[in-house]
């Protein structure tokens, strides 16, 4: 017994000594970061917030290449770290943000919105960690730092004034965007989306799948195409498509041209043979062949068939939703059961990928980060592997882009793979497998009703 003492008081300078030289290494590694970083330019809110983000460890987890501390390369050590790094980065990585903050560029408005969420959850850095790394502890100044700094930023990203006060710095927008386009092709472009002859027998148009009268889907599981063929996958929304940072639910098309030219030769949907194909068809008709020649050199070709649709796609923005009337300012714009919905979405954290103008389309996200929604789920398949199937990067296996909440509640079923079939599964399960908290009925049906605000206008008219 008289031994006791002496291992405690070994083990306890032991850990001292540990957190000592965890501590210098901390030091020494924060220090060249923001001497290798460019300050230069920045105001003094976003410098501060630049140096905390560097200074208390936050690129361990959340960056590719930070050098580690020296106990990471302890067996047991590294197989903790590795896989905290492995969800940290999946969940959260800062690489962009802090590039963007260093080249005056504006930040990701989802990566405002996480770093928002974990401040004022108190989130992070988490207790484990600071076991090890005592001076990665945020101080409330610090955290009120990084709020301040995401409040200005919001600000910088959107029109002055708009916004009612009590909103500005919410994360989600009020429709403003305006994308310029040459009219003369957007009207080529509205004919070619409902031509089947882009379709190899003659049948479906773009249209068939993603109906403007139906929300921009088709509101079926997956899409039918020529022949009776189905998609493996749920077909997205086309109305405020513009605003996603690329496009398919996998990101595999980095705007809508490339977008436009996947259907039609896709032998599950539209099947045409080849573009030449194409081109003969829609060459045998003179009065479009005459307004291809005024518009683009070439004439009738791949290229052109999909810029122009493309030209049409960036007018299917949904403004004047009564949330949007809501935001700017109009209290009575919604019921208060909607009020409290839309509250309850910011406080369920709805509203962390969910963000901006289209509420969603900004980043892809993984399915399932606080339960395994695939093991739940079962059944398998090449496409619930997402955003991996183009990059091959394993940390984006399950990952997917986040849709747009704009006019949701004309889109079911719901997910990737169509497994929610009302609005409320939705919500339920998204609550459940993304943020980890289970929500009451009451509480999804005010959601719901929130959610049911967000239909826009096309053309003058109230999507229905």
């Amino acid at each position: 017994m008289k031994k006791l003492p002496l291992v405690v008081g070994a083990c306890v300078a032991g850990y001292l000594a540990t957190v000592f030289i965890v501590d210098r290494f901390d030091a020494r590694l924060s220090d060249q970061h923001l001497a290798s970083a460019r300050l230069d330019g920045m105001d003094k809110l976003t410098t501060e917030a630049f140096k905390v983000l560097n200074g208390n460890g936050c690129q361990y987890c959340h960056t590719s290449s930070s050098e580690l501390p020296f106990y990471a390369n302890l067996p047991v050590a590294r197989q903790l770290m590795d896989k905290d790094i492995e969800m940290a980065q999946r969940q959260f990585n800062i690489e962009s943000l802090l590039a963007n903050v260093q080249q005056g560029k504006a930040v990701s408005e989802v990566d405002l919105a996480k770093l928002e969420s974990v401040m004022q959850d108190n989130a992070m850095p988490p207790n484990l960690y600071l076991s090890m790394h005592w001076r990665s502890r945020l101080s409330a100044e610090e955290r009120g730092v990084l709020l301040d700094w995401v409040k200005a930023e919001r600000l910088k990203q959107g029109p002055a004034g708009v916004v009612a006060d009590a909103y500005k710095y919410d994360a989600v927008k009020p429709i403003t965007a305006r994308f310029p386009v040459d009219p003369a092709k957007v009207a080529l472009g509205e004919k070619l989306y409902h031509d089947t002859r882009l379709s190899g027998d003659d049948t479906l148009s773009c249209a068939s799948c993603h109906a403007l009268d139906k929300g921009g889907v088709d509101r079926l599981d997956v899409s039918v195409g020529v022949g009776g063929a189905k998609g493996p996958i749920n077909s997205p929304t086309v109305f405020n498509s513009v605003f996603n940072l690329h496009q398919f639910w996998d990101g595999r098309a980095a705007d809508l041209q490339e977008q436009a030219g996947g259907p039609p030769l896709n032998p599950l949907e539209m099947a045409s043979t080849s573009w030449a194909q194409i081109v003969g068809k829609l060459a045998q008709d003179a009065a479009l062949s005459a307004e291809f020649a005024a518009l683009y050199p070439a004439g009738i070709s791949a290229d052109s068939i999909t810029d122009a649709i493309a030209e049409f796609e960036k007018t299917l923005v949904t403004p004047n939703s009564r949330f949007d009337l809501f935001l700017k300012g109009q209290s009575d714009a919604l019921s208060s059961i909607e009020k409290e919905g839309y509250e309850l979405f910011k406080t369920a954290k709805c509203a962390t990928c969910h963000v901006g103008e289209a509420m969603g389309g900004q980043s892809f996200e993984l399915m399932g980060v606080k339960k395994d929604y695939f093991a739940d789920r079962g059944n398998v398949s090449e496409v619930d592997h997402g955003r991996y199937n183009v990059t091959k990067d394993p940390k984006d296996m399950y990952r997917f882009k986040v849709p747009t909440l704009r006019n949701v509640a004309l889109t079911a079923p719901y997910f990737h793979d169509a497994s929610a079939r009302t609005l409320e599964e939705a919500v339920d399960r998204m609550a459940e497998y993304q943020v980890g908290v289970k929500l009451s009925k009451d509480e999804v049906g005010k959601i719901v009703a929130f959610l049911n605000t967000l239909n826009g206008e096309y053309q003058g008219k109230i999507l229905q």
